[in-house]
């Protein structure tokens, strides 16, 4: 009963050197693996090993509560991405042992507002922090003028001098899309409406690092997310004082979708009379239809969707028509068979799938395994074949 993710390790692996060896030319520094979630589907400790291949000296993991799964192998730094917030109680705990860990000086926490940094410039030790910039996403982050003040504050400073906080750089994590609101007032071409977001922030943290001096003063780092190669190099080129450090996970682990090919195994198959009932539901399906029974379930992530961006007309069209069959009780599920999506018969099961095979297609056999187009970022796989 296997839903299971089959992974062609050569061409998987040449494609992530690809991309790590285009970051160190674009921005002369190696890429930072991000390892959050469930690893895209492929597992936290199987891409952690992979990092350590590829020779990353730092991985981006979600949140405090993944940072012990990705610290096992290597000596690389961890950074952080969730903001470090003392007023969440159960995070604080969890960081609090994240501090009495071994790897404790490997993580770097990202910090999104002045309460968070002053709590830290009040406490004992020493904790690595980069600062994080509220860009055109606006989830977390400080404005300038907060960013400025914080840096100016002399509790900060104070903290900062004794080295109980040492702040690795400044974060700028983007919105896929191009920023709508990012304008150039000078009037100056760089590039994309990303390129002149970065550079502007590249600037501001330049200026700001420039009049420090000491051995624990802010490094004149930036760190950044969702840029493509050439977004990269210009941005590089427009913030030659700064350090940039590009962060990627989607494009790194899953962007030669063809590497991947998940299944699921035919557990059952039942050729069933015009208007047979099926299914805890019961429901009926087409006539002298076959009833396949797969694996792949609700604990599998087959059945679970995000909200759909539906940007453009087509995508709207695509929802709505979407919406419609599923109110009339009707949703195609990712499962293919002889090239085709196939019907749920009824809502996904905890670990099985049930689907309806039309008249006249070929009927598999059990232990043959169907095809499944799937989210990766929610699916959770019985093994994954292939890499060792």
């Amino acid at each position: 009963m296997a839903f299971a993710l089959t992974v062609d390790a050569q061409r998987w692996r040449d494609h992530q050197d690809a991309v790590a060896t285009t970051v160190v030319r674009s921005a002369g520094a190696p890429i930072v693996p991000v390892i959050k979630g469930n690893g895209y589907g492929l597992g936290q400790a199987r891409l952690t090993s992979e990092a350590v291949r590829l020779g990353a000296d730092t991985i981006a993991v979600g949140t405090v509560f993944e940072v012990g799964d990705v610290a096992a192998q290597g000596t690389h730094d961890i950074i952080v991405l969730e903001p470090y917030e003392p007023r969440d109680p159960i995070a604080s705990e969890a960081w609090w042992g994240v501090g009495q860990a071994l790897h404790a000086g490997r993580v770097i926490r990202t910090i999104s507002s002045a309460e968070s940094l002053l709590s830290l410039a009040e406490g004992d030790g020493s904790v690595r922090a980069v600062l994080e910039a509220q860009t055109s996403l606006h989830r977390f982050g400080m404005d300038e003028a907060e960013l400025l003040r914080v840096l100016g504050d002399s509790r900060i400073r104070e903290a900062m001098a004794r080295g109980r906080i040492l702040i690795e750089g400044l974060t700028v994590h983007l919105p896929i899309a191009q920023p709508a609101d990012e304008v150039d007032p000078r009037g100056v071409n760089l590039g994309s409406a990303k390129v002149r977001e970065v550079v502007r922030w590249a600037g501001l943290w330049q200026a700001e690092t420039a009049v420090w001096s000491g051995h624990n003063s802010p490094e004149c780092r930036v760190w950044v997310s969702h840029l493509d190669d050439s977004e990269l190099a210009a941005v590089v080129t427009s913030a030659p004082d700064a350090v940039v450090r590009l962060r990627s996970g989607t494009r790194l682990w899953l962007g030669d979708r063809s590497a991947l090919h998940a299944t699921g195994t035919v557990l059952a198959v039942h050729p069933l009379p015009t208007g047979a009932h099926v299914g805890y539901r019961q429901r009926t399906g087409p006539k002298d239809g076959t009833l396949v029974v797969v694996s792949g379930g609700t604990s599998h992530g087959i059945g679970l969707s995000a909200p759909t961006p539906a940007a453009s007309v087509r995508q709207r069209v695509v929802t709505a028509g979407t919406g419609a069959l599923d109110a009339a009780g009707r949703a195609l599920s990712p499962f293919r068979w002889q090239g085709r999506q196939r019907w749920f018969a009824e809502p996904p099961h905890q670990h099985v799938s049930m689907v309806w095979l039309p008249a006249g297609v070929v009927v598999p056999a059990v232990g043959d395994r169907l095809d499944a187009d799937v989210r990766f970022t929610t699916s959770r796989f019985d093994a994954v074949v292939g890499l060792t």
